[in-house]
This record gives C-alpha cells, structure tokens and sequence, in this order.
C-alpha cells in the first residue's frame, strides 16, 4: 500500500488559511452553483475506474459488491443534497413585513442561514465512500456554503486521495478555487488536534470511537473560540423483545437478528449489540436459534489489524465478566485480520451492575440480556446511555398497552424502529442518525439526509434592510423561487409591499 506523509504543523497553517480565503468567494456563489458543484463530483465519481475499487478492497477488505454499492449511495447523497440546496430548504428563509400601524411598529425583519466557514471533516474507517472524503459530512457543508478540509483516514488513504483527486478535478470543471476542497494525511493525533485547534476552522465532521469523536469535542471546547463538533460516535443500538411477538416467531426473528449482527463482519455504527428480553420459554427459545445461526456464521477479515484486534480484544473481555454465557459463536477459528461472530447472555441484575456490558463491542457481537419482568426490563432501559436506534420487537397490541416502556426508549434514542432491524440507514428528509449523547455529540442534528446541511450553518436576521441589497433569498420578488415563510404562511409568492401579517395586532 502507498505511504502517505503526515502534513506538518505550517502545511496545515497555510491549508486553512487557504481554506478561509476560498470560503470568503464561495459563499457568495449562488446555490445554484453550489449544487452543480456537487453534481459535477457525483459524475465524476460515477466516471472513476474500477481501479478505485480495487484499491478501496486492498485497504479494506471490504468486498467489491459493497464497495460498488456504497459508491452509488455516496453518488445518490451528493446529487440529493445538491437537489435540497438548489430548492432552498437548508435556507430556511423567514420574512416578517413590517406593521408601521402597530404600536409600538413593527420594522420589516428577515432570517436565513448563512454558512459557518470552514470545515474540518475527518474520513471515518468502516466507508470509505459514504463517510468520508466525498460522504455525507462534505456534501452537507458544500451544499452549506463552507469549504472543506478533509484528513484521510490512515486505514484506507491511496482511496481517500484518489477521491480527493475526484472532487479537484470538480471544482477546476466548475470555475471554482481549488482550496475550495482541502486534503490532508495524518496518523498523529497531533494532526487532528491542530487542525481542530486552528483559529480558522469553524466545525467539525466526525463518524468513528467514542474516545475520538469526545477527544475532537474536548479539544474544541478549550479553544479561545469554541466550534461545534458534530460527532457521531457509535451504539449499542437496543432490540427490546416482547413476549407475544417473540413466542410468536422466535425463529424468524433470530435468523434476522443474526444477518444483522454479522452484516458486514459487525463493523457498522448501528450494529445491534443489546438484545433485551423477558425470562420465558420463547426468550430460551430465542437464544438457541440466535447462537446456532451465530454458530454456522463464518470469520471473516476486518477492516484492518487494528480494529480486528481491538475487536478480539473486547470480545475476550465481555466474555470474561461474571454471569455472561457464551450462547453460540463461529465454529470455525478466526485467522489474522479476522472477526468471529459470537452471542452471549446475562441476566439484567448483572448487567445493572457491570457497566462494562454496557459498552460497544466493535464487531460481529451482541450480547443479550434476560430480564425477570417488565419492571426489571424498565430498570435497564432507564440506565441506557443515548444511542443512534432503539428497536422494538412487538405486535402492535403489546405496542399499544406498553406506552410507558415505549416511551422510556423513544428518550434513548434518534431513531426507533418497530419489528426491523437498526442496520441500514436510508439516505432521506425524515432520516434521523444521530441521538442523545454518546450517541452523538448534539442529538438536535442528523448526519444524514439533507437536514445534515443544517449543522454547518446559522441563522442570520436582516432588519430594515434596503430590498436590493438583502441576499435573493429574502429579496421581495423570490428571485430562487424557493419556498420562505412569508408573514407566517409557506408560500413561492413575491412580498406584496405592505402585505399585512397574519397576527397583526
């Protein structure tokens, strides 16, 4: 694999300061522009070679079908939050006319967001396409208006620099400076607590650990000037299993809870690592036919060493612990750069206890936890930390008579799904992936979907401002011909001088 240099100290100084100058001319680019930008990167990663594939599966280990389809959701991102920022909807534009007859008289006030500045946006190891270079984190603050500075994750960087290459090559086609899009290496934490650190950087991009999504916040936090730090730092992501449904269809549901711990060797951020049930017949049921499908799964190579040891690692761990039973894993041995599958339960009184159950376990793991009742099932919902989803296993009667369980864990989490499974993201408006902390670092946004735009803006107000001189977003005649709330009330029209609003008092 190519080597790739660690960026100095004064390298990263004159990329953001570049960075800055580029975002001074980009924000003035109409939105239009913006999202030709964007499409004009999907093409051009569209057009790229199979060599980028091949190199994508030499530094991942990550098959060529999955690759290939994570290429086309980072195509498919790019072009809809081209289409989001085109229409206006990260705008938000608020335009209440003034009421000169009102006592005291209300001046003419308008709002919109405007973009934060520059942004830093660190690759994350386990997509290199989707959430990295040209993923979810740039598309979001190109579609905002920022200018982005990216450093490669070292576990895949030959294709993170040919992506780069990608997005400069867009940028030349799109009349557009080339510091717009910024790309550095790094495997020293000392890069990325620079780049954080620098007076120019404005916001933060991150998908990986906990410890490294809360080192990022830390280091932001101290500065002179603190910035937002969206990070999204992983889940143990909740199965709660109700009786009826679990008795019901244990087998069915063990097989899809299988296919989805082992999903690409476990090694997404919305891997279920809890299961939690109530102590019956179907639950022992349950957990047979989990840890025999758990058995049949075969190891498979991790991302890379590191993380295949750290899964291997923390697995021993958990297993350990006191009270935890093997339930099923891999009949065969794992080789080097392997994952072994493996189920494991516990009883709730224990695992209240031990709150190192309640960590993360990175891989093709999960461990399921038998509760006495519905009390107890309560009692380790209430000592859940934040996570990305929450997934309840019902019939819809048990959903309807339980509302209190249900809405103790709709406050856990982002997103909360019934009778599904938590793998699988779908890139659209109502998606919601992220959730209160350490799930995330702010529950308020999502990293994906086009709202994920939102985090790299703010809101500003115009008062009194001269009609020519006020952004076409909020100019009387709507010249984007973008949906604004006009005087209380969604609407494309043109501001009628004089329009009376609609709570004039």
């Amino acid at each position: 694999m190519k080597q790739f240099a660690d960026a100095t100290i004064d390298e990263i100084n004159e990329v953001m300061e570049k960075a800055a100058v580029a975002f001074e001319e980009y924000k003035r680019q109409s939105i239009s522009k913006r999202a030709a930008l964007m499409r004009n990167i999907a093409a051009a990663l569209e057009s790229t070679s199979d060599e980028l594939i091949q190199v994508a599966m030499r530094e991942t280990n990550l098959p060529e079908a999955r690759l290939r389809g994570e290429r086309a959701r980072t195509i498919f991102q790019l072009n809809s939050y081209a289409d989001a920022c085109e229409q206006g909807h990260g705008l938000e534009a608020r335009i209440d006319t003034a009421i000169e007859t009102r006592t005291p008289p209300r001046p003419d006030i308008r709002k919109m967001m405007v973009p934060l500045g520059p942004v830093v946006v660190f690759g994350a190891s386990n997509f290199p396409f989707a959430y990295s270079t040209a993923g979810g984190d740039t598309a979001s603050a190109l579609a905002a208006g920022c200018s982005v500075v990216v450093k490669a994750h070292p576990a895949h960087a030959e294709t993170s620099e040919m992506v780069a290459a990608v997005i400069h090559k867009a940028l030349a086609d799109s009349d557009l400076p080339k510091e717009v899009f910024s790309h550095v290496h790094g495997r020293s934490f000392d890069i990325g607590k620079a780049l954080v650190l620098h007076p120019e950087t404005k916001a933060v991009g991150f998908t990986g650990s906990f410890t490294g999504g809360k080192q990022l916040f830390d280091w932001a936090a101290t500065r002179p000037v603190p910035i937002p730090v969206f990070a999204e730092m992983g889940s143990v992501n909740p199965v709660y299993l109700f009786p009826a449904k679990l008795s019901a269809e244990a087998k069915d549901i063990a097989e899809m809870y299988a296919a989805s711990v082992t999903l690409g060797v476990g090694q997404f951020c919305t891997n279920p690592g809890l299961i939690i049930g109530i102590e019956d017949d179907a639950l022992h049921r349950f957990i047979k036919y989990l840890g025999d499908a758990i058995t049949n799964a075969s190891p498979a190579r991790m991302l890379h060493a590191g993380i295949a040891e750290a899964y291997a690692k923390n697995k021993a761990v958990a297993l350990s612990q006191q009270g935890v039973e093997v339930a099923g894993s891999s009949s065969a041995a794992a080789g080097d750069g392997e994952g072994s599958a493996a189920v494991a339960s516990v009883d709730a009184k224990t695992f209240l206890q031990n709150s190192l159950l309640h960590k993360e376990v990175f891989g093709p793991f999960t461990l399921l936890i038998r509760c006495s009742d519905q009390s107890e099932m309560m009692k380790v919902i209430k000592q859940m930390e934040g996570q990305l989803t929450s997934t309840i296993m019902a019939t819809p009667e048990e959903l309807k008579n339980n509302d209190s369980i249900t809405r103790a864990i709709a406050e856990t989490c982002g997103r909360l799904i019934f009778n599904g499974v938590p793998t699988g993201v779908e890139v659209c408006w109502s998606m919601q992936h992220g959730g209160p902390f350490p799930a995330s670092t702010d529950s308020r946004f999502t990293a994906v979907g086009p709202d994920a735009i939102k985090r790299f803006c703010r809101p500003q107000s115009f008062q009194s401002w001269p009609d020519a001189l006020l952004p076409e977003a909020l100019q009387d005649s709507n010249p984007l011909q973008i949906w604004r709330m006009l005087n209380n009330d969604w609407t494309r029209a043109a501001v009628t001088v004089n329009k009376p609003a609609n709570n004039a008092r």
